[in-house]
């Protein structure tokens, strides 16, 4: 009896992950492609760009230490892993679509985007799972940047 018992749990464990599958919110693969096409890993993911996107998908959006340095200061890409861990899906939404960020964050496309979008652009983000540690913090433009950057020229007058 034991034996029958312990073949049917090992049975429904086996198939537990292609139910958890049926089960997943289809809005994670929605947001995957999103994050893909929108350019998002093209400065949030480290050496995406560089590698002509081959980096494994377990550390994409977890930020980067290379600065964007110009007229405004440094800026640097937001670990979005470590960030949307701290909103719920509508306070993500709504800063969104107020998002107002310096260069060359291209906030105007994130407000631009529709709720849906946003929305499973979030889940896939919280279904990537927190990783990494936070972005280094702006740098007024007074002060010089210790580490890699891409220099933008000031913008013609």
């Amino acid at each position: 009896m034991k034996k029958k018992i312990c073949l049917a749990l090992m049975a429904l464990g086996l198939a537990a992950p292609a139910f958890a599958q049926q089960k997943a919110d289809p809005q994670v693969n929605r947001g995957r492609y999103l994050v893909k096409i929108g350019g998002c890993n093209d400065c949030h993911t480290a050496g995406y760009a560089p590698s002509g996107g081959k980096v494994p998908e377990a550390e994409w959006l977890a930020g980067d230490a290379l600065g964007w340095n110009g007229p405004w200061g440094t800026t640097y890409a937001t670990n979005l892993r470590l960030y949307m861990q701290e909103l719920t899906e509508d306070q993500w939404v709504k800063k969104a679509k107020t998002l107002s960020a310096r260069p060359p964050m291209p906030w105007f496309n994130v407000q631009a985007m529709s709720a849906s979008d946003l929305r499973a652009m979030y889940r896939y983000v919280r279904h990537l799972g927190p990783a990494g540690k936070p972005a280094p913090a702006y740098l007024p433009p007074d002060q010089a940047p210790t580490g890699p950057v891409v220099r933008f020229p000031a913008p013609p007058k």
